[in-house]
C-alpha cells in the first residue's frame, strides 16, 4: 500500500500517470495533502495533453499501461529542459531498473513503496530541478478579482476580502490552476477534500453554487456548466 502523510510542504506541479485509478487517486490525494499540485492521467495520450497545456515539474510514470508503455513515454519526454521523471512499477528487477534509468528517468521505484521512500525521491528530484529553491508566485488575477493561493485569500475587485470555506477555496484553486478547461465533478470533488467537513459533500454542484454567489456570478458568467461533463472556469487567469 502506498501511504503518505498529509502536511503542507511544496507547491511544485506533479503529474501521476498510471492506468490504475486507485493508485492515481491515492497519490493525488496524498501528494496534494503535502501542498503539491497534482495532475493525473490514465494513459500516455492524456499525459501528452496535460504536458502540452500545463507546466509540470515532475512526472511519476507507471511502466505497464495499455497502449504506449511507460518506458516508451519516458524516452519521448526525457530532455534537459523537461520535467523530472520517476518510474513507479511492479517490475523491480535490476534489468527493469536499468532500462528505466537508461531511458531517461532520474529515479526508479519498485512497488510497493514506503512513504518515506516516495517522499524522499520526490524531494530529491525536485531539488535537482530547482523547484523547491525557486518557489512559484502564488498571486493570480481574473476579472478584477485577486487570489493568493499561499495565504488562501480572495479579494473582490474593490479589494475587500471574501470569506471562503476550505472546500470552496479548494475548488476555486483548481479552477484557477486549470482555467478554460472542462473539469469533471470527480476532479473537483477530489480537490475539495480538506479539513472542512463541508468539503466532503458529494454534491459538488453545491460548492460551485456557493462560489458563484460569492463571485457575484448569477449563472455562467464566471463558472460555466458543461452539460454531462462538468464545469468550465471562463475568465482568463493571470499570474501576478
Amino acid at each position: 500500500m502506498l501511504q503518505l502523510a498529509e502536511t503542507a510542504e511544496n507547491t511544485a506541479t506533479l503529474l501521476v500517470v498510471d492506468d490504475d485509478r486507485d493508485i492515481r487517486l491515492l497519490l493525488a490525494n496524498s501528494l496534494g495533502g503535502r501542498g503539491y499540485r497534482v495532475e493525473t492521467a490514465a494513459n500516455t495520450r492524456d499525459m501528452d495533453e496535460i504536458l502540452a497545456s500545463t507546466p509540470v515539474d515532475l512526472v511519476i510514470l507507471d511502466v505497464m499501461m495499455p497502449g504506449e508503455d511507460g518506458l516508451s513515454a519516458c524516452r519521448r519526454i526525457a530532455r534537459a529542459d523537461g520535467p523530472e521523471i520517476i518510474m513507479l512499477s511492479a517490475l523491480g528487477e535490476e534489468a527493469d531498473r536499468i532500462l528505466g534509468l537508461e531511458g531517461g528517468a532520474g529515479h526508479y521505484l519498485a512497488k510497493p513503496c514506503s512513504s518515506r521512500e516516495i517522499l524522499a525521491t520526490v524531494r530529491a528530484a525536485l531539488r535537482r530541478r530547482g523547484s523547491i529553491a525557486a518557489p512559484k508566485n502564488e498571486m493570480f488575477a481574473f476579472e478584477g478579482w485577486h487570489i493568493d493561493l499561499g495565504s488562501h485569500e480572495l479579494f473582490d475587485p474593490e479589494g475587500v476580502l471574501v470569506g471562503l470555506t476550505d472546500g470552496e477555496f479548494a475548488v476555486l484553486r483548481v479552477f484557477i490552476e486549470r482555467p478554460r478547461r472542462v473539469l469533471s465533478r470527480e476532479v473537483l470533488l477530489q480537490a475539495a477534500r480538506g479539513p472542512d467537513s463541508d468539503a466532503y459533500d458529494r454534491a459538488i454542484d453545491v460548492q460551485v453554487s456557493r462560489l458563484r454567489r460569492k463571485l457575484r456570478s448569477g449563472a455562467d458568467e464566471i463558472i460555466r456548466t458543461v452539460r454531462n461533463e462538468g464545469y468550465l472556469f471562463v475568465p482568463r487567469v493571470t499570474r501576478l
